[in-house]
């Protein structure tokens, strides 16, 4: 007698953990988890197709891993191969100029990360105010005020070193 699939909830979940330990066994475990998730989310939006046979149900999911797994894989050869040719087309002087901006990037991890990512939003990935407010699906007057704080409390911690520094010792 075969069985019937009549819930697709079901039968992801009782799959689940066997598509689990599937993706351990190939990638590292902190990608199978998320590989887990996207495979559900895919079976479960395609699930019209789902076979009703459970053990071609079974298959049918570990094919949609077994997918899965090979887009994870050409994401990743991918980001490889972007990152080695980046390497290679840095100037040798990036180090040096890298321990420049050290002090900003402290000042900035410092802020509250709301704060934080508005100005990062800003300086580094150069989005406009008003483009930040979509980002971060905040009201634009919200970020504008929250950006004119963060840059205060920026200028008073970049500050702050420059003040102590110019104090002499304490003579008593």
């Amino acid at each position: 007698m075969v069985a019937v699939v009549t819930d697709a909830a079901g039968v992801l979940g009782d799959n689940a953990e066997d598509l689990l330990r599937y993706f351990r066994r190939r990638v590292p475990t902190q990608d199978a988890a998320d590989l887990l998730a996207e495979t559900l989310m895919t079976a479960w939006r395609r699930n019209r197709l789902l076979p009703s046979n459970t053990d071609q149900a079974r298959a049918w999911l570990f094919g949609i891993a077994h997918h899965v797994l090979l887009n994870h894989r050409r994401g990743e050869r991918r980001r490889h191969a972007l990152a080695d040719r980046l390497r290679l087309s840095l100037p040798e002087q990036a180090g040096a100029g890298a321990d420049e901006g050290l002090e900003v990037r402290d000042a900035i991890e410092r802020l509250e990360p709301r704060l934080a990512e508005i100005v990062r939003l800003v300086h580094w990935e150069g989005f406009t105010l008003a483009q930040v407010a979509v980002v971060v699906e905040l009201p634009a007057s919200t970020v504008r005020n929250h950006y004119q704080l963060a840059k205060a409390e920026l200028r008073s911690m970049l500050l702050e070193p420059a003040r102590t520094s110019s104090v002499g010792p304490l003579t008593g």
